[in-house]
C-alpha cells in the first residue's frame, strides 16, 4: 500500500500556508514509515491529480480549513466522493475539492481521504504564519501521524511509529 501526505496552501497568503508548513516538518523529522510519501503542493492542483492517477491507496490532506472554532483549532475530516460534488478544475490553482472531484475525470478514483486542517485566523497577502497557527503545527503533525497509525488499513502501518 502507498499513502501521500499532501501539503496544501499558499505561502504568500499567510496562515494558508499551513499545509506546507505541516509536511515540511514532517518530512525533516524522518519518522514516517518507507510506504508513506509526504509532499508539498502548494497551489498545484494539475500536480497532484496526476500524482493521485498513479494508484495511491489513501491520502491525507494538510490544509488551513475555514470553520467554527478559533483559529488554531485542528481537525480531521474523512471526504468520500459524495461530499466532493462538482467543482471547476482549474489546472493552474488550488482549489482542493475540484481537485479530488476531477479524478475521475482524469481515469482514477478517490482513495480513502482524511483532511487534516487548521482553522486560519489570517489569509491575507503576506508570508509567514499568525502566532496561533504556528502553535497549531506540532499538533498537527501528531494528528497526521494518529490518522496513518489509527485510519489507514494495517497493511500500510508497517514501520509506523
Amino acid at each position: 500500500m502507498r499513502v501521500l501526505v499532501a501539503g496544501i496552501g499558499n505561502l504568500f497568503c499567510g496562515d494558508d500556508g499551513f499545509g506546507p508548513e505541516v509536511v515540511r516538518r514532517i518530512a525533516a523529522a524522518g519518522d514516517l514509515p518507507a510506504d508513506v510519501r509526504v509532499v508539498d503542493y502548494g497551489i498545484r492542483g494539475m500536480h497532484l491529480a496526476y500524482d493521485l492517477l498513479d494508484g495511491y491507496d489513501a491520502l491525507v490532506i494538510v490544509d488551513a480549513m475555514p470553520g467554527d472554532g478559533p483559529p488554531g483549532s485542528v481537525s480531521v475530516l474523512e471526504v468520500g466522493e459524495d461530499d466532493l460534488g462538482p467543482g471547476e478544475f482549474d489546472p493552474h490553482g488550488m482549489a482542493p475539492v475540484a481537485v479530488l472531484a476531477s479524478l475521475s475525470d482524469l481515469g482514477g478514483c478517490l482513495p480513502p481521504t482524511y483532511v487534516v486542517g487548521c482553522r486560519p485566523r489570517d489569509v491575507g497577502e503576506r508570508i509567514g504564519l499568525s502566532d496561533e497557527v504556528e502553535a497549531a503545527i506540532p499538533e498537527a503533525m501528531d494528528v497526521v501521524r494518529r490518522v496513518l497509525r489509527d485510519q489507514i488499513p494495517a497493511p500500510a502501518r508497517n514501520g509506523a511509529r
